[in-house]
Order: structure tokens, then sequence, then C-alpha cells
């Protein structure tokens, strides 16, 4: 097994996350059992999925095979749209299909503003992490207004907000927000989900050249810089080990600042304003 020096934040109510993760979203579920084993034998340690992603199954399945004390393992899951006025049951769902008694961190997948749930299913996760299942409890694509709402309402501060981020859509002042209230940034799609050309742009390329690495190292470390907790996709054992190398280099200043200028506040995903997906 590969020792990954992998580095553990600590989130807002005091425990702690890996920094770097496995994310399993568009895993196929018949893939997803191996492709977890894989990263769990060569060292991850935080594994994130989904109810909507349909593998939650196959990602239990990978825990139990790997030998691992659960306590070694952070595993997230998120509560689907549809879901979210009867937050207690699918989450009970969810763990029975993981095949565990609790999470690490639990999220809401999205605000979907046309349903008026959020804030009901946000009392439901304060529920639950006050049941012992969830260590933490968070939010996945809310708005700085979706998030308001949440700390006016509430008494409980998300852990987390786990975002679509990468150098083209860096999300300033929602990031800005987060960092006064507290909360981690997670980033979804952090090397753009290759629907971009930025692993081409010079910025990357000249720093890749300077330290010797890819230019998806070079985008990744720029994540790990700033704080921000990353799990980027993979089915491959030398990507998985690749993905994992940021943490023995670091980006200059004038590296950085050249992939910050990158910002064009485009994103590829939908638009947590308007997605209101059941």
């Amino acid at each position: 097994m590969s020792d990954l020096q992998i580095p553990n934040l600590t989130l807002n109510d005091g425990n702690s996350i890996p920094q770097l993760g496995l994310g399993v979203y568009l895993v196929e579920p018949g893939e997803t059992q191996r492709t977890v084993e894989e990263a769990l034998a060569v060292g991850y340690r935080h594994i994130d999925t989904a109810a909507l992603y349909g593998n939650e199954s196959e990602v239990g399945a990978a825990i139990a095979a790997s030998g691992l004390a659960r306590d070694e393992i952070f595993v997230t899951t998120k509560l689907w749209n549809t879901d979210q006025e009867r937050p207690a049951e699918a989450f009970q769902e969810s763990l029975d299909r993981l095949g565990l008694d609790r999470v690490d961190l639990f999220l809401i997948h999205w605000p979907v503003p046309e349903l008026g749930t959020a804030l009901g299913a946000w009392r439901g996760l304060i529920d639950i992490a006050a049941s012992g299942r969830a260590a933490s409890i968070g939010v996945s694509n809310f708005e700085i207004p979706h998030l308001q709402q949440l700390l006016d309402e509430t008494e409980v501060v998300p852990a987390v907000n786990q975002i679509e981020l990468h150098p083209l859509h860096q999300r300033r002042e929602l990031r800005a927000f987060a960092r006064e209230q507290g909360i981690a940034i997670e980033a979804w799609g952090p090397l753009s989900q290759g629907k971009s050309d930025l692993l081409e742009r010079p910025e990357i390329a000249r720093a890749a050249a300077a330290h010797d690495r890819t230019p998806a190292q070079i985008v990744l470390r720029w994540h790990v810089q700033q704080g921000t907790i990353v799990f980027p996709k993979t089915v491959r054992r030398e990507r998985m080990l690749e993905n994992a190398a940021l943490f023995d280099f670091a980006l200059s200043d004038a590296e950085m600042a050249a992939i910050d200028a990158l910002d064009e506040q485009r994103n590829f995903g939908p638009d947590p304003f308007a997605f209101n997906a059941r």
C-alpha cells in the first residue's frame, strides 16, 4: 500500500476531513467497487458519493472489502432533491445501501429553490447530526442567499459547501462569504470536467514545466494552496496516484497569481438558482 501524505483539514464543528479524496460521480455501478477498492488500496481515505449517483451500495461493498477500520475512512453522501421533505428516511436508505451505521459528512445536494424545501431539509440534517449518525453536515451548490437563509433561520452553520470550482470559475464572492462564516469549500469539477482548454493554457503549462508536473497536478495544487478540498474522479490507479502527488511541491506567488487571472466566471454545470431537477 502506498503511504500517501494527504493532510487533514479541521471543519467548523471540530471534525477532520482529508483534503483530497475520490469522487465517484458518473462512475458506473459495475466499475465503482473496483475503483473504490483500488483507491483505498493506494492510500485514499476520503470517498464522495451521493444517492443520485446510484453507486452507494458498491462504495459500501468496497469499504467492507478493504479490511480498513471504519474510522480510517471518511465517507460523504448526499440528499437528493426529491427527498428533501423526508431527510431522515432518505438518510437511512443511504446508510442501508452503504452498509454503514454512520457517515462522516451528509450534504443537501442542491438548494432547488422551486421546491422551497431546503430549509426544512437542513433542519432534518441537524437532527441527523444530533443523533450521531452523521459526524458533520453541510450543503452542495448553495449560493449566498441559500446559505444566508440557513444561517438566519437556524443556529447551525454548514461545515461544508461543495460547489463547482476551477480556475475558470473561481467563485470569489461565495468563497469570501464562506470564509467569513467558517464554511469549508469543496470543489467539484476541479479540472473543469474536461469541458474546456484549461489544461492547455500557457499559465498552467509553464508551471507544469517548472515543477516537472502534469497540468492537472498544477490545477489541483492551486486548489490545495487555497485550502480547498478536492476529489477528482478517475477509475485508473495511475491517475489516482498522480492526483495525490500534490503535497511535496508548492506553486510560487507569481504562479498562483497567473492562475488566479484565468477567472472567466465560466461554469460548465447547472445554475443553482435555476436547477430544480426532480
